[in-house]
C-alpha cells in the first residue's frame, strides 16, 4: 500500500463531521479491505475478522468529531483497528497471532507485483519448491515474533507504512519502531540463513 498524503481524506472527513453519512460510507468502501486484511494478520479466526472490522468503523465514526487531522486519517483508522482487535482478543483470552495468509497480498495488487509473485513458465521445480519453503519459513518466523515486533514488521513490510506512520499507529517513539523492525528482520533472517546461505549480519 502506498502512503497517502496526510490530507488525502480531509474533504470526506469534514463532510462526515457536518453530518454527511454518505461521505463516511465512501471512507468505509475505500478502507474496508485494508482494515480486514490488517485484522486478518492479527487473528487466526477468520469469522472474527469482519466483526472486528465492523466494530472498528463504528468506533471510528463515533470518534471522528474528535479527529483533529494531526495524522493521516488512515493511520488513525489503523490505530483504532489494532486496538479493537487487541480488545476483542483479550476479551476472549486469546493471544494475537499472525493469520496464515500474512504474506499474501490481496486482489488489488497491480499486475507487475502479481507477475513477480507467481512462478514463471521457466521456473524449475527446485526453484518453485525453494520459493515455497522461503515463504513458509518467513511466515513461521513472523508468527513466532512477539506481538509488538510482529505488528511493526507487518505494518512496515506488508502494509508499506512509513516509520512515522507506524509510530503513530503503535503509539510509541519512532526510535522504538526502528528497533522493533530491526529486531524482527534479524529474527526472520536467522531462520532464513539455512535456506539462503546468507552471512551473519545480512538480513532479508
Amino acid at each position: 500500500m502506498s502512503a497517502l498524503a496526510p490530507d488525502a481524506d480531509a474533504g470526506l472527513v469534514e463532510r462526515v463531521k457536518r453530518g454527511d453519512v454518505k461521505a463516511f460510507e465512501m471512507l468505509v468502501v475505500k478502507y474496508q479491505r485494508r482494515i480486514e486484511r490488517l485484522i486478518g494478520r492479527m487473528v487466526r479466526d477468520v469469522d472474527l475478522v469482519q466483526d472486528i472490522a465492523q466494530e472498528t468503523f463504528i468506533r471510528a465514526y463515533r470518534a471522528l468529531p474528535q479527529f483533529r487531522g494531526e495524522s493521516a486519517f488512515y493511520t488513525w483508522l489503523y490505530r483504532i483497528a489494532v486496538n479493537t482487535a487487541k480488545k476483542a482478543l483479550m476479551d476472549m483470552k486469546r493471544d494475537p497471532v499472525v493469520f496464515e495468509s500474512a504474506l499474501h497480498r490481496d486482489d488489488d495488487e497491480d499486475e507487475t507485483s502479481r507477475r513477480h509473485s507467481e512462478p514463471s513458465d521457466m521456473a524449475t521445480p527446485d526453484a518453485v519448491l525453494q520459493s515455497k519453503e522461503i515463504a513458509a519459513t518467513v511466515n513461521a518466523a513472523i508468527e513466532a515474533l512477539s506481538e509488538d515486533l510482529r505488528q511493526a514488521i507487518t505494518l512496515r513490510e506488508i502494509e508499506g507504512l512509513s516509520y512515522e506512520e507506524i509510530a503513530d499507529v503503535m503509539n510509541c517513539p519512532i526510535g522504538t519502531v526502528r528497533s522493533r523492525i530491526f529486531r524482527a528482520r534479524e529474527a526472520i533472517a536467522q531462520r532464513l540463513r539455512p535456506l539462503l546461505d546468507t552471512r551473519d549480519g545480512d538480513r532479508w
